[in-house]
């Protein structure tokens, strides 16, 4: 029962620590909103700036995990090049290092610690979500978050004592030479990939460290084996993703792969370095020595890499091939889980992407369907009817996967606005849909009219030119503008442009009705109305999507 018992606690302890780190990320990165994403967007317009970026980010939000899943969704949404990726992935990787100081410092660094005002620093951020009017509960989930750390840091640091004998066999796996230190870097792997957290696992080892169950060799390995589990985020955020994001995830891994490499072959001079700049033994103080190796080793290889950060994307551009850009039949968007890394800002990212290649979809077949009024014979039908219908099949596959990824994305942990964006792309999402919708009725409607034999006369085309030109335009208009916010006076281009379509329908509809009444061909008449009413709903429905626009 004494084992179970120490199992239980071993495991709950292990859970406050990693929900307490995932609390006050996700509380730091709702409170931040798209700051942060604006700032990773802005400040990268070189190698150095993007480091810096990258070590600041990661800083703030507690997660290099989150960085890079938002850097891949960035590179994936061509928002960023692979180039300055590569700057900002080595800011990451030094940045996640801090948390192993806080640990130090807060935690086992001075004479009273942090874990003795845990509760009242919880107590304090609980308070702050409860009082709406200050609007600071974001604020005070990461308060709450950081108390959460803290304490299970601490359980952690009781639950291990030796005294107590829980853990006592690891001390078995630091007496067997250079094998311990393979153990330890396998070891340190496979939990940081687990837990999705390299922050976690130096929180966890320097713990296991300062209570004698492991070595100062042992502690290095596993610190050492942590950077090839952190990747794991950035290798799953790139899943499904275009090939310069997935060139982006392999940055990450190559680059900690060789980190671990080196780290690996000069081990003991670098313990040794580490022994010479960190006052006092190992023993008498093993965990500035932990902090210090996971900062020294991250930056000396970062900043050894950064004048190479084009030649680093050059080499991984020829490992991942391009991507076929011919669109397929099936359409796939899948939620990728990156195990309690989940940033907002980067799973909105993808979803915008979508929606602008949805916006272009709309586009291309209104285009095709245009070119229908100018060349209304057999050859239209037999070159663009198909087409047509695929592309509208798989334009409802794009808005029957795009909402259930929205609706995955609204569990997320998300800022008021980041709510309100999501409402606002679902209703774009459908709206682009039914044009999809109304543009393929607009090819079956001039297939009847081929098919039977229809004629219009040339004033009554030439007075559609003007109409559909409008309707592009309203479309182009949507397309440049897809996923921005409008302000009143881009609103109010769309609605201009919105209401001459209006004008036209009543004038073209008035024409129409004047020919029948003259005794012009009824089933002619009316299906040239049909035309001008669906070209209308089209139009209505792209000033509806900037109606959208205007509330992000």
């Amino acid at each position: 029962m004494n084992i179970v018992a120490s199992v239980l606690q071993l495991i709950g302890s292990l859970a406050f620590l990693l929900f307490g780190m995932k609390t006050m990320s996700d509380g730091i990165q709702k409170s931040a909103g798209s700051k942060l994403q604006n700032a990773l967007g802005f400040m990268t317009k070189n190698s150095g700036i993007g480091f810096i970026t990258g070590l600041l980010l990661t800083f703030i939000i507690q997660s290099s995990g989150a960085t890079t899943a938002m850097e891949v969704t960035f590179v994936n949404a061509g928002l960023m090049t692979l180039q300055q990726s590569v700057g900002v992935t080595l800011g990451a990787n030094v940045g996640t290092t801090i948390t192993a100081w806080i640990v130090v410092l807060l935690g086992f660094g001075s004479t009273v610690k942090i874990s003795a005002f845990a509760v009242p620093i919880f107590g304090l951020g609980y308070i702050l979500t409860l009082i709406k009017k200050w609007n600071k509960q974001s604020l005070g989930e990461a308060i709450m978050g950081f108390g959460l750390l803290f304490i299970g840091l601490d359980w952690l640091s009781d639950t291990i004592d030796p005294e107590k004998g829980t853990l006592n066999f690891l001390t078995n796996f630091t007496q067997w030479g250079a094998w311990s230190i393979l153990i330890g870097v396998v070891v340190g792997i496979i939990i940081t990939a687990l837990i999705h957290s390299s922050s976690a696992e130096s929180a966890i080892v320097i713990t296991m460290a300062y209570n004698n169950l492991i070595n100062w060799e042992f502690a290095a390995a596993l610190i050492i084996g942590s950077n090839i589990g952190s990747t794991i985020d950035a290798v799953l955020a790139s899943l499904h993703a275009s090939a310069p994001a997935k060139r982006t995830a392999l940055v990450h891994v190559l680059f900690n792969v060789a980190t671990v490499i080196l780290a690996c072959i000069f081990f003991n001079p670098l313990l040794e370095f580490i022994d010479l700049i960190i006052p006092g033994t190992p023993k008498e103080n093993i965990t500035y020595h932990i902090a210090a190796l996971h900062t020294i080793l991250k930056t000396i290889t970062s900043l050894v890499c950064l004048p190479f950060t084009k030649q680093i994307a050059a080499a991984v551009t020829k490992l991942v091939k391009d991507d076929d850009t011919a669109r397929g039949t099936e359409y796939k968007f899948e939620f990728s889980e990156t195990g309690g890394k989940e940033n907002a800002s980067s799973y909105i990212i993808r979803a915008e992407k979508e929606i602008k290649d949805m916006t272009l979809l709309v586009t291309e077949m209104f285009e095709r369907v245009q070119s229908g009024f100018k060349d209304r014979t057999d050859n239209f039908i037999t070159g663009n009817i198909e087409e047509l219908r695929a592309q509208e099949d798989y334009a409802d596959q794009m808005k029957e996967q795009l909402t259930k990824y929205l609706i995955h994305c609204s569990r997320l942990p998300l800022s008021q606005h980041q709510e309100d964006c999501l409402t606002i792309m679902q209703q774009i999402v459908d709206d682009l849909e039914e044009m999809t919708d109304d543009v393929f009725n607009v090819a079956l409607l001039l297939q009847k009219s081929i098919n039977k034999k229809m004629t219009f006369s040339q004033d009554d085309m030439d007075r559609l030119g003007p109409y559909l030109d409008l309707a592009r335009q309203i479309m182009n208009f949507i397309r440049e503008n897809i996923n921005k916010h409008l302000d009143a006076d881009q609103l109010l281009i769309a609605r201009e442009i919105e209401q001459q379509i209006d004008v036209f329908r009543k004038n073209l509809k008035r024409t129409a009705r004047k020919r029948l009444e003259a005794g012009a061909d009824v089933k002619t008449e009316l299906l040239y109305i049909d035309l001008v009413k669906q070209i209308e709903k089209f139009g209505d429905r792209a000033y509806s999507i900037a109606s959208s626009l205007s509330q992000m």
